[in-house]
């Protein structure tokens, strides 16, 4: 039954008026178990490194092997689901990514490993495409920016517990454990899953998928990875990097005019002029980079300086603990008649703020958590508002679509901050040199983020309800 339809939700849930909470709620443990996942890893790349001889590059791709699959799959799978059902492919997403989690844990080499986590990216496609969904179309209109920052502040919760949790694994009982612990967070999130998400009822008549579109997006993001790998370290000659470069551009401009002729695109450009979607992903794959850059960055340095995976677990903590604080309370102790954008606005100030800091301290234990905490309070008051913002500007009818759209931002955003994170420490080293010059990189990207927010102007003013966006119920 789980796999074949969606199942309904007993009729006293369904029936109560706050049953929108429990949705969210249970939307959180995928929210949750996504970033617990992504805090950690970065935490076993020297243990995996030494257990199979593998330099920091290729280990790099126990990280990429997950993105490039999550980032191609989530917009077809959020248009797919659009039709078959958000619940049914979220359910499904949960058994698939703890199933695989279980398989990366068991994985006798790097390159089995390498592909678990692929087919472990593929059920993030599917709990990551239907997440914003079911959070946009589950809650009243002036309750969605609540309910976008408590799945926000979710997010923030698994980054939190991942570095402390992830460190002590590593350390007491091997690198093996980082996976098995998604494994029982998966059975019981599917469990509620099965009781407390509602049905979907409005969906498209019609909504093929666009297979060649789909080759294209994956040809584009495999080849741009491989190249941002090779330019960190990957062992490939200089003329396959320029090739790599060259394949992306070319599949990614086939698959920009193929979007703009067919008539069933699979990221549709209808959505993209509208300037609140455009440049809200464009501000939050940036945002992205710069929330998950210091992921790969502070492990690196400090256990270079000698610290344990523990040590450095617990100061990587600040950043996501930053993020959980501002996500939750921002709406209350920020003034109510700031909308969206000035939100947005305002966190990537704070933001930039704190990567500023960076720069100018040392790459030490006291001033790397005063650092973080400053850029993860910026990002949690940014990332809800600019979600918001996008998918308040969505039709409900392609609601799965925007979320994948949001989610393949935020895939290419956490990549291009590994990527540019590792590049930097192999032009600088894995010393001060190569922390400041990661630092700068990220606060090139905070620049970038703010630029995009500042260049959206709403016709009409800003957005200052709590929710900004239509939100009459799609479910039941």
């Amino acid at each position: 039954m789980l796999l074949t339809k969606e199942p309904a939700r007993p009729a006293w849930i369904r029936d109560w008026p706050h049953a929108w909470i429990l949705a969210v709620g249970t939307v959180c443990f995928g929210a949750f178990m996504g970033q617990l996942d992504a805090s950690i890893v970065t935490l076993t790349y020297r243990p995996v490194q030494q257990q199979f001889h593998a330099g920091l590059a290729g280990v790099e791709w126990v990280s990429l092997s997950y993105l490039l699959s999550l980032t191609a799959l989530l917009v077809p799978v959020g248009r797919w689901s659009d039709r078959r059902g958000r619940k049914l492919s979220y359910l499904q997403g949960f058994i698939l990514f703890t199933a695989a989690s279980a398989a990366c844990g068991l994985a006798p080499s790097l390159p089995v490993l390498i592909a678990a986590r692929a087919v472990q990216g593929g059920g993030a496609a599917l709990l990551q495409a239907n997440s914003v969904a079911l959070v946009t179309t589950s809650p009243p209109r002036n309750r969605l920016r609540t309910a976008l920052g408590i799945q926000a502040a979710a997010q923030a919760l698994g980054l939190a517990v991942g570095p402390t949790v992830g460190g002590m694994l590593v350390d007491a009982a091997g690198w093996r454990y980082v996976y098995f612990i998604n494994v029982p967070v998966g059975l019981v999130a599917a469990a509620a899953g099965i009781w407390l998400l509602p049905r979907t009822h409005h969906r498209p008549d019609r909504l093929p998928l666009d297979g060649v579109g789909t080759g294209l997006l994956a040809a584009c993001t495999t080849a741009f990875l491989l190249a941002l790998s090779s330019a960190s370290g990957l062992s490939t000659p200089g003329w396959v990097t320029a090739l790599l470069i060259v394949v992306a551009a070319g599949t990614g401009w086939l698959l920009a005019r193929r979007q703009r002729h067919t008539s069933q695109p699979l990221i549709d450009p209808a959505l993209l002029r509208d300037r609140a979607v455009s440049a809200g992903l464009v501000s939050a794959l940036f945002g992205y980079l710069t929330l998950f850059g210091p992921l790969v960055l502070v492990p690196v340095v400090l256990e270079a300086q000698g610290m344990s995976a523990v040590h450095a677990g617990l100061v990587l903590t600040a950043l996501p603990a930053g993020f959980a604080v501002a996500a939750t309370l921002a709406g209350a102790l920020l003034p109510r008649a700031w909308g969206n954008r000035a939100r947005s606005i305002a966190g990537g100030v704070v933001t930039a703020a704190g990567l500023v800091a960076g720069l100018v301290l040392p790459a030490h234990t006291g001033p790397l958590i005063v650092v973080l905490v400053v850029t993860g309070l910026g990002l949690g008051i940014f990332t809800p508002a600019n979600n918001a913002q996008i998918m308040g500007a969505i039709p409900h009818a392609s609601s799965g679509t925007g979320g994948g759209m949001v989610n393949m931002a935020r895939g290419l955003g956490t990549a291009l901050g590994i990527s540019t994170v590792t590049l930097c420490l192999q032009i600088g080293g894995q010393g001060q040199s190569g922390a400041r010059l990661a630092f700068a990189a990220l606060l090139g990207a905070a620049g970038l983020t703010l630029a995009g927010t500042v260049v959206h102007r709403p016709v009409g003013g800003d957005q200052h309800t709590d929710g900004g966006a239509a939100a009459a119920s799609a479910f039941e």
